[in-house]
């Protein structure tokens, strides 16, 4: 069956359930789990370039814009590399051993890359549930990647969180 998983997983409160499906996968076939997230711009959770009208831009405070924003972006990767090391936490509890990873890039094609060079059989990945404008403007990352993964991919479609 499957005994490679990558999982796709972000900031959004989805992540959970795509966590808890893999984490049962993982007991019931007994596959190995790598834990990724992608930093990115696309992220809807990622910080956006504070401007001279943002509540992020302070002009008292003479810190320019682009360290405001290399610190919102530092937040932003300190979180997801918790949100990692939580689940990893409650896989061990769960006596599932897993890797995870925490690596820069556009979503899809970074977890495709990814998936091939780690050589897993299945990508989990979640699906918001986008559509019309939405999609075709931010675009889907779980459509890219079930159309350019190297493997299998199982789409967790947008729970009722």
């Amino acid at each position: 069956m499957f005994s490679r998983c990558l999982v796709a997983l972000d900031l959004s409160a989805q992540n959970k359930v795509v966590f808890q499906l893999a984490l049962e996968l993982a007991q019931k076939t007994g596959a190995s789990l790598m834990l990724v997230h992608v930093t990115s711009t696309e992220d809807p959770e990622s910080p956006s370039m504070p401007t001279l009208i943002s509540p992020d831009y302070s002009p008292a405070g003479a810190t320019s814009v682009i360290e405001i924003y290399e610190k919102l972006w530092q937040a932003y990767e300190e979180k997801g590399y918790q949100m990692l090391q939580d689940f990893d936490d409650q896989a061990l509890q769960a006596g599932i051993t897993i890797e995870y990873a925490q690596h820069p890039g556009s979503p899809g094609k970074t977890l495709c890359k990814l998936a091939e060079t780690q050589e897993a059989d299945l990508i989990i990945i979640g699906r918001r549930g986008h559509s019309g404008w939405n999609e075709l403007i931010a675009g889907s990352v779980s459509n890219y990647v079930m159309h350019y993964a190297p493997c299998s991919v199982l789409i967790v479609q947008n729970p009722r969180i």
